[in-house]
Formats: structure tokens, C-alpha cells, sequence
């Protein structure tokens, strides 16, 4: 099932040169403006040539932003679309978890194809998505369930989640292990790939509220702890936990990604800050948020580049490794 036609709404986005931050002088910040009637960027894949997709949720449109010139695309993804998480998948396409339905956008004709989910799982609030190792596409709805899609051959499936609701991020390690955190459920899950069977694996606090993950490059697994303000580490290897509690009052961490040099990003949404922990030296270093109640849910990025959709500022910031 697909939407053939579409029409794009151009805009051009304002882009700053943010001040390089002392504690942070080897990056450096820019920010692009984004237009109102395609704002509120909720999540954020770049391509291998550096374009940058985002989810604009409260519009119902993908976003296509030129850091080169600033150009931005905005693509109608249907009545009623809600769009949640965006990723790039193996045919360089974004691949959309929609409020009921994985779409693929055609990175050039902008064609769209959807697989929707089955009515009697209407209203799964998809979420976050994944592709693993033959090409098959995972993904969590918040209200209890996490499911597959086979593109090749439209097959989906859906299971349900331990303890139901609250299945959030999702992530895959470099050895093909799937994995996904469940807010609601307190729990970071593992599912078999071949079964599609999930194992609850407990985190050492009860009610941390495990919102995003990321695998970094060794195969361990990153949390966000929302309710503890923690960042958590699982080593499947040796079945442990190491937690790091993020600076300051009351944190709240939201986003949690991996770069290249396996050094760990999370945004804390009490500071309005992004922070970048390296687990070598277990130092946090702190890049504030140069607006009030940014709103970073995601973060995402490629070698030398992090990307931060900020939700409740209307704007994209990458930080650039110099």
C-alpha cells in the first residue's frame, strides 16, 4: 500500500554558529531554525551523505534537512500520521515508525510505502525502530507490544511485551543482538531474533524508568534512566550493571546515544543540557541548551557529527568534531 504523489513544502533553515563552549572546545555547535508548520522535530537519522531526516510529530510530515544549505524538505505522510522515530535503513531510505504503521520514504521520488499494523493493534503508539543483520525491521508501541517487519516479503509480526505497556527504544549490537528499554516496565529487554522472544533483564533499581538504548561498539548496552536520572551500562558478557548518576538536581535523562569513539551522549532534561560521558575517565562533560525547555528526546549521528533534535525549540544542533 502506497501514497504515489505528494506535496513537498520547501523552507530555508536559519542556521547559527553557536559559541564553542569552554568545557567543550573541541566541538562546534550549529543550530538550524526550523519552520513552524514543520517544527517540533521529535526524532532525527542522518544518511551516509550527511543529509539529515526528522519525524515533525505534531505536523504529520518527514523533514528533510540540507546541512549544506540549509534547505529544508517537508513530505505529508498521510491523514492522520503522528510520526515518532525515523532511521536510516540498509537501501539508504528513512524508514518511519508512524502511529500505527512502518512507512518507507523514498529518499528520492519521495514515494511513500506503508505497512500497516493489523486493526485489531490499533492504536500501538509505535515508537522506535531498528534493522537488524538480514535486513528486518524491529520496532516498539508503547502500549505492550514490539514487533517485526520482513520487507522483502511484507511479513509482520507482533508479540507481546512482558509486563505490557512501556516498550520505548530500541537498538541492535554489532553482533546482532536486539535489545529495547521499557519505560513503563522498568526493565531492558533481549530479544531472540530467529524466535522473537523477549527475556526481561533487570536493572539494579527497580523504577529507573529506562527510556532509550544504544549499543556501543564492543556489544554493551546504554540506558537513559528517566526516574533516577541515571546513566546505566549492561555488559551482556559478564551479566553486570554499572550506573552513573548524571550531575546536578534532579536529573531527567530522556535521549541516550553512542559515537564513534564509544563515548556516550544523553540529554538531561532538568539541566536542558546535552552531556557527553567517557567511560574511560567516568566524566560528564555538559553542553547547555541555548534555549529554555529544548525537549531533546533523541539524539543521533555519524563519525565526527552529533545530532540534536530539540523537540520544544523548534531547531536542529549538530556539534562537529574539529
Amino acid at each position: 500500500m502506497g501514497i504515489k504523489k505528494h506535496r513537498l513544502i520547501f523552507a530555508l533553515a536559519a542556521v547559527l554558529v553557536l559559541p564553542r563552549l569552554a568545557a567543550a572546545a573541541e566541538f562546534e555547535g550549529r543550530a538550524y531554525e526550523l519552520p513552524a508548520n514543520g517544527g517540533h522535530p521529535h526524532d532525527v537519522a542522518v544518511s551516509a551523505d550527511g543529509t539529515v531526516w526528522y519525524t515533525a510529530q505534531l505536523s504529520g510530515r518527514l523533514g528533510r534537512l540540507d546541512p549544506a544549505t540549509g534547505k529544508i524538505d517537508l513530505i505529508p505522510l498521510g491523514p492522520g500520521s503522528a510520526p515518532h522515530g525515523v532511521v536510516i535503513g540498509p537501501d539508504g531510505a528513512p524508514w518511519v515508525t508512524d502511529a500505527d504503521a512502518i512507512l518507507r520514504v523514498d529518499p528520492r521520488s519521495r514515494e511513500i510505502k506503508r505497512w500497516p499494523l493489523p486493526q485489531s493493534r490499533s492504536g500501538a503508539n509505535l515508537n522506535t525502530a531498528v534493522f537488524d543483520k538480514r535486513g528486518r525491521i524491529w520496532f516498539t508501541g508503547q502500549s505492550g507490544i514490539y514487533g517485526r517487519l520482513d520487507p522483502a516479503s511484507g511479513a509482520m509480526q507482533l508479540w507481546d511485551a512482558p509486563r505490557g505497556v512501556g516498550p520505548y527504544g530500541i537498538t541492535a549490537t554489532p553482533n546482532g543482538d536486539i535489545y529495547y528499554a521499557s519505560l513503563a516496565g522498568n526493565y531492558l529487554g533481549h530479544i531472540d531474533p530467529e524466535t522473537g522472544a523477549a527475556r526481561v533483564i533487570e536493572p539494579p533499581d527497580k523504577n529507573q524508568g529506562a527510556r532509550r538504548v544504544w549499543s556501543d561498539s564492543k556489544g554493551s548496552v546504554w540506558i537513559s534512566e528517566w526516574n533516577t536520572g541515571a546513566l546505566a551500562r549492561y555488559d551482556a558478557v559478564t551479566n553486570s550493571w554499572r550506573t552513573w548518576k548524571l550531575p546536578g538536581a534532579e536529573p531527567h535523562a530522556y535521549a541516550v546515544y553512542v559515537d564513534d569513539e564509544d563515548m556516550v551522549w544523553v540529554s538531561d532534561w532538568s539541566a536542558n543540557a546535552i552531556l557527553r560521558f567517557d567511560p574511560a575517565t567516568e566524566k560528564f562533560r555538559v553542553f547547555p541548551n541555548e534555549r529554555p525547555g529544548a525537549g531533546v528526546r533523541q539524539l543521533n549521528g555519524r563519525p565526527g557529527e552529533v545530532w540534536v533534535p530539540a523537540s520544544g525549540a523548534d531547531r536542529i544542533t549538530v556539534y562537529v568534531r574539529k
